[in-house]
């Protein structure tokens, strides 16, 4: 692949990412306001989605600059996004905390591997590998945020973390191509 078409991938999947982390918080949100339980939790949810919606303003405006078009299924994106985050707000607090730490897990491995790319292709894009690292780094604070309220992978919740780990990864690979 080449250098630019390299480029071209990075900013459409990290694009279609960060919209799902923004759609997957708004789904969290929704249910937790609609059981009225926890508005520390919705809190720091807020908090965390406002970082999301500064990365993805971002990877819209690289879209833009740079003439790339979005991953075609942005619309089901948005639909898995939110009911992702809606259905394990339901589920409680460990459940929507491990929602976090399992995306954000997946992330880091992603965002690490796009870093080692421009890092090892001695590449001219410095400020996107800038925003990158800080991107990631602030994803790496969702997740242990996540940790500290209580996000587990004992018992069931192991299944919901191999689920959600195995959807995000597949969408990655599935917004590479299309």
């Amino acid at each position: 692949m080449n250098k630019d078409r390299k480029i071209e991938e990075i900013i459409r999947v990290d694009h279609a990412g960060e919209r799902g982390a923004v759609n997957i918080y708004d789904g969290q949100l929704l249910a937790l306001q609609l059981l009225k339980s926890d508005p520390e939790m919705e809190s720091k949810i807020a908090e965390m989605k406002e970082h999301e919606k500064e990365h993805l303003k971002y990877f819209e405006q690289q879209l833009a600059e740079r003439k790339v078009r979005p991953t075609l299924l942005i619309p089901l994106w948005d639909l898995l996004g939110v009911s992702l985050g809606f259905v394990t707000g339901l589920m409680g607090k460990k459940a929507t905390m491990l929602c976090t730490a399992s995306v954000e897990e997946v992330i880091d491995k992603h965002y690490l591997s796009q870093i080692e790319h421009l890092e090892s292709e001695k590449t001219e894009e410095k400020e996107l590998l800038k925003k990158i690292k800080k991107f990631r780094q602030e994803e790496l604070e969702h997740r242990d945020i996540a940790y500290e309220e209580g996000a587990t992978k004992k018992g069931a919740y192991g299944i919901l973390d191999f689920a959600i780990k195995t959807g995000s990864k597949l969408a990655i690979e599935v917004a590479k191509r299309i």
